[in-house]
């Protein structure tokens, strides 16, 4: 029996954003189901029921409410791509790209990712949970109430499963939900500097079954984490990648994979065959490829904060992955080298002046779209009845002011499961 205590009612909502129907493509991209005069009813950890505020109070007259504010109610997002635990920062490339230092060049020399592995393997576990339990909080007050995480800054198992742990003790200290991703092809690791195809070897033959063996002797009630590789000139070729994907999947790992960042190398339809959840990064991303991408389920994850990051011109082009039919889905990359942003709201932003998106396309890719990169959009990504109470309440009566406005923070409420947690 429901009683009183059991049900609250969110009403007198100016625009709530539903999303319903599962991922968006093409023409569909951007459909809000928006109710005016909105409300949603949340028992415990679920959404119970969506609609105006008069049919929800008729539906149950003895519920608890919570009064919007004649404010907007929307998904809470959905970060599908980070790197959020890692320890140290790299300021000083920041200073040398800006002095004409390219991307590539700062890695090669012993830069860039492998600096960061330097400092997260000096790192205890404690510290790494410490320096990313602050951006956490920070993703948490900008509105984000899931989030992949990464590891890939330690490139020896040992290392990898310190981040992993991090990781999975920052998900269980919650509030905010976190997916994790197994990346020790993030980078070919300094022991192995011209020797990648034996650090290839290691890990399909090494890492990747030890990875399930420990996984299933710490988390066995947890689906198995994702895998991922850094398919890109320099790091591994098409062949690595295949080579780790196929060694990944043989093992029952979901895949990822990073393409088309700086060059492509075909991983893209590389991810369409092994059916990956997602491909991410696609700014050199073929119309070839594009088509393919459209044919599929996999999510193609744009990161704009990164060509931003960089001070690059090129973005994925995001209107003919639209135009094609592809799943498309917005995410931070939030790491210490090219994207270090926590806010989804600023991803937005960028979102809607470089990939050309409006406000709704946006925001539809940062939740339903970005749920479905990361095999969670039947439990959340939308509001709608039976699916967890991640919502967000804003500062404004328009939904249209994400995207629009940058550079502060429209959040009021945090809703994670039921729960509210206000912005302060």
């Amino acid at each position: 029996m429901i009683t009183k205590a059991d049900i609250v009612i969110i009403h007198n909502i100016s625009q709530l954003l539903t999303l319903p129907g599962g991922p968006q493509r093409g023409d569909r991209l951007g459909e809000l189901g928006i109710i005016q005069d909105g409300a949603v009813a949340l028992q415990d950890e679920s959404i119970l029921a969506v609609g105006t505020s008069e049919e929800l109070f008729q539906a149950f007259p003895s519920a608890s409410s919570f009064d919007a504010g004649g404010r907007v109610v929307l998904p809470g997002f959905v970060d599908p791509h980070t790197h959020l635990v890692w320890a140290g920062d790299r300021a000083e490339e920041f200073t040398l790209r800006l002095q004409g230092k390219t991307y590539m060049e700062i890695m090669e020399a012993g830069g860039g990712i492998l600096s960061t592995v330097r400092a997260t393997r000096e790192a205890t576990e404690t510290e790494l949970v410490q320096q990313a339990r602050q951006r956490a909080d920070l993703a948490l007050s900008y509105g984000t109430t899931t989030l992949e995480v990464k590891t890939g800054y330690g490139l020896t198992f040992e290392q990898e499963i310190k981040q992993l742990r991090a990781i999975l003790a920052l998900d269980e200290e919650g509030p905010l939900e976190m997916v994790p991703t197994f990346m020790a092809a993030h980078a070919v690791p300094p022991e192995y500097q011209g020797r990648t195809q034996d650090y290839v070897h290691l890990i399909c033959s090494d890492m990747l079954p030890n990875l399930a063996a420990w996984w299933q002797d710490h988390q066995p009630h947890k689906p198995l984490p994702f895998v991922d590789v850094f398919c890109e000139k320099g790091v591994f070729d098409l062949a690595q990648s295949r080579q780790i994907l196929e060694a990944a999947k043989a093992l029952g790992f979901p895949l990822k994979i990073h393409v088309d960042e700086f060059e492509n190398l075909g991983g893209s339809k590389l991810a369409v065959e092994l059916g990956a959840a997602s491909a991410d990064h696609l700014v050199k991303t073929s119309p070839e490829d594009i088509q393919t991408l459209a044919q599929s389920d996999t999510v193609a994850v744009s990161l704009p904060g990164t060509p931003f990051g960089l001070n690059e011109d090129d973005y994925t082009p995001a209107k003919a992955l639209i135009e094609s039919g592809a799943v498309l889905a917005l995410a931070t990359d939030t790491n210490p080298g090219t994207s270090w942003c926590e806010s989804m709201q600023f991803i937005i932003a960028l979102a809607c002046r470089k990939l050309r998106l409006t406000p709704a396309q946006a925001i539809a890719a940062a939740t339903i779209n970005a749920a479905a990169a990361i095999q969670r959009d039947q439990n959340i990504g939308s509001i709608e009845a039976g699916k967890q109470a991640d919502l967000l309440i804003l500062n404004t009566a328009d939904y249209r002011q994400i995207g629009y406005r940058f550079g502060t923070n429209l959040v009021a409420n945090v809703i994670k499961r039921g729960r509210f947690y206000p912005v302060k």
